[in-house]
């Protein structure tokens, strides 16, 4: 790459950064449903058809923050699990929890991109593929910590599918972990959504006067989804 290539290069990049930064800063104030190209380009002082040049649509720049949304909740979940994980009274139990006060931590700490990911639907857009992988990270890595669980000495414990269940969850498992029984990808399927919910509920305000200590509540809970899981088991301390 020539000198100029690389300026040109690293001004695109921070034209980019800015764009994505002002329209962060739309959303926080006003919602996904009021994002406006030309409103970011206004306030940026730049002409609208230099910002189509970077982000052809209003949907182009939504993926976008959605997709650097996904990757930095991933990163805080996965550097939690990664530090956890490296001490040596790491369990399986602990590195589930480190993961899930994690995604509750930048929750709190990002509440209006949370709002963007997890909150009600942006009218008229639907997210393309691109934003997968970076949505998934979350999951795989609860489902890695279930992994080696089930490959640990002890295993894991699991609850009994219902016969009419049984079907979707084969389909599920050969889906998202055909090498755990379809019992725990259940378990993991709700866990995940319920750990989703939790975290809603304490965002957008539906604990208010129902939970005080929500930490505290939060890591109980956390840890009876890893119960559920079969990754600690029936008769063991929740908060353990």
């Amino acid at each position: 790459m020539s000198a100029t290539e690389g300026v040109r290069a690293r001004a695109r990049r921070e034209i980019t950064e800015a764009i994505k930064g002002e329209a962060r800063r739309q959303l926080a104030e006003e919602g996904g449903a009021k994002l406006s190209l030309r409103a970011v380009a206004r306030e940026l002082g730049m002409a609208s058809s230099a910002v189509y040049r970077y982000f052809p649509s209003r949907d182009d720049l939504l993926t976008a923050l959605i997709i650097d949304a996904y990757d930095s909740l991933g990163a805080a979940a996965e550097g939690a699990e990664s530090e956890v994980a490296a001490a040596s009274d790491a369990t399986a139990l602990s590195r589930w929890i480190a993961v899930c006060e994690a995604v509750r931590g930048w929750a709190l700490t990002h509440p209006h991109e949370y709002a963007l990911i997890y909150g009600t639907p942006v009218p008229g857009y639907r997210a393309p593929r691109t934003t997968v992988p970076a949505a998934a990270r979350v999951g795989l890595l609860l489902i890695g910590i279930a992994r080696d669980a089930h490959r640990g000495p002890a295993g894991l414990s699991r609850t009994p599918l219902p016969e009419g269940l049984r079907p979707e969850a084969v389909r599920m498992t050969a889906d998202l972990a055909p090498d755990l029984p379809p019992e725990a990808v259940v378990a993991l399927v709700a866990a995940w959504s319920e750990l989703f919910g939790l975290i809603g509920f304490e965002v957008f305000g539906q604990f208010h006067q129902v939970v005080e200590d929500r930490a505290a509540f939060f890591r109980h809970a956390a840890a009876r989804l890893a119960h559920e899981v079969g990754i600690a088991f029936p008769g063991a301390a929740p908060d353990a």
